[in-house]
């Protein structure tokens, strides 16, 4: 059995894990999502989130067992937990994911993609302090392959995304290089291009790059693969007892 905390991306939430969160306890799992400062039922300000904020949230959701489950930009935030902490946590797991570069923010990292995928479905608050996706866009964007009653629930809960903590660089160390790392490759993503994730998926050792045919939201579209896929991941981690 292994402690799996899950960690959303941009404008989602915990709620995001409603489906992989049964599975992954069907396979004798103990797991926790939690909701990022401003997302969910936190009640932080936007304006008051900073990437250490983030990396602070979930360093206090985890313990030196704790494999930590990042999905897109949440890869910014429990690399900054590692680079903080090393000690506080077992590996982590990039879902469709960035992993950082050393210096570099999300959004330098995102600019440097091999294509750009979200330049017009992204909305700036007018205060330019958050933005939102596009209603229309939002579908082709990340459920495209999901089971249409997900698609009204993930809209209903949808929330504005900080922009500073993803505009903010990270500076890495060996602190970060010698926390164990896997990396799960969505092969049908319209938001992070596939080919990018492949390029930064190898973080992690060849044994622990994984792919699902799934769209940037593979808990929705396809829960049991990807709880198959974690259970896997954390079976194979050295020192694994699971």
């Amino acid at each position: 059995m292994a402690d799996l905390l899950l960690v959303h991306g941009s404008c989602h939430g915990a709620w995001c894990w409603r489906d992989l969160i049964p599975a992954l306890e069907a396979l004798g799992h103990e797991v926790r999502a939690i909701d990022l400062p401003s997302h969910g039922s936190d009640p932080t300000p936007v304006a008051d989130v900073t990437l250490d904020s983030c990396r602070d949230t979930i360093l206090d959701a985890t313990s030196r067992n704790t494999i930590i489950v990042g999905h897109s930009w949440g890869g910014y935030p429990i690399s900054a937990a590692a680079e903080a902490a090393p000690e506080a946590m077992r590996a982590l797991v990039y879902l469709a994911a960035y992993v950082p570069q050393d210096g570099l923010s999300m959004v330098e990292m995102r600019r440097r993609a091999p294509r750009q995928t979200i330049h017009d479905a992204v909305e700036k608050s007018t205060d330019g302090q958050s933005y939102m996706f596009k209603p229309d866009k939002m579908h082709d964007l990340f459920y495209h392959d999901c089971p249409p009653k997900t698609v009204p629930y993930a809209f209903a809960r949808l929330c504005p995304q900080a922009i500073a903590p993803q505009d903010t660089p990270l500076s890495l160390s060996d602190k970060f290089d010698r926390v164990p790392k896997a990396y799960i490759r969505t092969t049908k993503d319209r938001t992070i291009p596939t080919e990018y994730q492949e390029q930064m998926s190898h973080k992690a050792p060849e044994a622990m790059r994984h792919t699902i045919a799934t769209s940037h939201s593979p808990f929705f579209a396809q829960p049991q693969k990807l709880a198959d896929l974690l259970d896997k991941i954390a079976k194979d981690l050295p020192g694994s007892q699971v």
